[in-house]
Parts: structure tokens; sequence; C-alpha cells
């Protein structure tokens, strides 16, 4: 397959510029060929193409081995990193308008979801997430650069103060098929797993309720101690941001009602063992 052609330009696309010079610098190591430098770097020729394309600005970590088979160090390396961050923030898997809700979420004290359709991101496993992310349409490297991220944001769970997280899920949720069976009992046994967690509350709302208040779409809430509550709402082509009081004052209360109707802690820890156990079979 040949090389991508350079259909962006350097002088005014700052990830074709970037793409350029790691050209230069492969190239510069002794790497003619795109093909030729595939195998040492234990990448796709497609990972390459892309990133000296401009069309995808590398992932840090191969960003890191591209240079260090290329021999970049000191502050020709610094530069490289920087350029690729900047070049990654209009590439990459978090869009602009998103970023504030990441940030946000990462730095929460309290976090609350309600899930009418799917498992949260913040509670899903790789492989429930690597199912969706298929679904959509993305490529093989989109997906490991959205999953990348999806994971990273869980890391908030291990924080030496962790967020108080409440979740609260439909039960259709537990039975709408992501994947395979396995993913799927991996994903309640998971959430098994972290309902036990002091700091992280599960609830789900039996569909024998009938129609709930929540039907409109998901819900995420995060609070902070230094800004307003942030809510992150379903739209119908793009999830929305708010900040408004109104808003917010509408979704809280649109989520303690759901949670109201919801099964206690303990009675729906027994609804998803009941669940993994069903997709165990």
């Amino acid at each position: 397959m040949p090389p991508r052609t350079q259909s962006r330009d350097p002088d005014t696309d700052l990830g074709a510029f970037l793409g350029r010079q790691l050209r230069d610098i492969r190239v510069e190591a002794g790497f003619k060929s795109q093909e030729a430098f595939a195998p040492v770097l234990s990448r796709d020729r497609s990972v390459i193409g892309k990133a000296e394309s401009g069309e995808y600005p590398p992932a840090e970590e191969v960003l890191a081995d591209w240079l260090q088979v290329c021999g970049v160090s000191g502050r020709l390396r610094a530069m490289f990193e920087g350029v690729n961050r900047i070049a990654r923030s209009g590439h990459g898997p978090v869009k602009v308008w998103a970023a504030p809700w990441f940030e946000t979420e990462a730095r929460a004290h309290t976090l609350r979801y309600w899930a009418p359709v799917i498992v949260p991101g913040l509670v899903q496993t790789p492989a429930y997430a690597r199912e969706l992310f298929t679904a959509m349409g993305f490529d093989d490297m989109k997906v490991e650069e959205f999953l990348e991220v999806r994971m990273g944001r869980q890391g908030i769970m291990e924080r030496v103060d962790p967020p108080d997280i409440t979740v609260v899920l439909w039960e259709p949720v537990l039975h709408h098929q992501i994947g395979t069976s396995e993913v799927m009992r991996e994903q309640f046994g998971r959430l098994v797993e972290l309902s036990r967690q002091p700091t992280v509350t599960i609830h789900v709302l039996p569909s024998s309720i009938g129609a709930n208040p929540g039907l409109g779409g998901a819900i995420n809430l995060a609070a902070t101690d230094d800004a307003p509550e942030l809510l992150l709402s379903d739209g119908l082509v793009e999830d929305q941001l708010s900040q408004d009081p109104v808003v917010v004052r509408k979704a809280r209360a649109t989520f303690n009602n759901v949670r109201a109707d919801a099964l206690n802690r303990a009675d729906s820890r027994k609804v998803l063992v009941e669940a993994m156990e069903r997709w165990s079979n």
C-alpha cells in the first residue's frame, strides 16, 4: 500500500507540520520507507502513515517510541512532545467542547450518573467500551485512543480522596447486549465489585416502574468545590454541557426522582449478580 498523500499544508496545519518533521527524522535515521519503519516501531504502517500525513498525530507512547528509535533527545524531543500535545488537542478523542467535563469530573467531590441505555463510561470495562466504540464506526486506531481516555478517567476512583459516586441504571441496560456474553458477564462483575466500594453506590431502577422521568436521556452531574455544578446531558446529535442553574436544577431533580424509585444498594447488587450469572449461561 503506498504512503498517504500529504493533503494538508504543513505551513498552515500543525498536524501536517508535525508529520513532516516526523517523516524527516525517520528518513534521517535510515528508514527510507514507512514499511521498513513499521516493524522496528512495532506498529502497523497505517499508524505511521496517518501520523506523517497529519491526519492523526501519534499517541504519546507511539511518539515516545518513534523518537527513541530515531535517536531524538533533549530539547528537540521536548519540542516534538509539546507540538504533538497541541496537535492532538484538535485531533484527539476529547473534543474541545467536552474537555471541561473531563477536567471537572477529574476533580469532582460528587459525581452522579443516570444511565437509561448503556453502562456509564466511568464504570465500563475495556471490553465493553471497545465494543461501543467499534459499533460507532471508528477505525482501530481511533478505538484505542478513545479507550485510553475512557480508562484513564477511571483513575479518579483510586485517588487518595476519591469522589462520592452514585450511578442509577435503568434495568433494561442489564439486558442490552454489547459484544459477547463474556463481555456482558465481565461488565456486570465489574459493577458488583465497584458496588462494594464505600464511595461508589449503584442503584437499579426496575423496568416494572414503567415510564420514568429519566427517559429523556442520560444525565451526568459533577460537583466541585470551586465552580457551579456541571451537567453533561444527551443531545440529539451531540451531548450538551451546561452550568445554567435552572437547567442543572432540573437535571438534579430528574436524577433524584429516578434514584428515589430505584432499588436500594443491597437489592441492586443482587440484581447485578443475577445479571452477571445470566450472562454466564
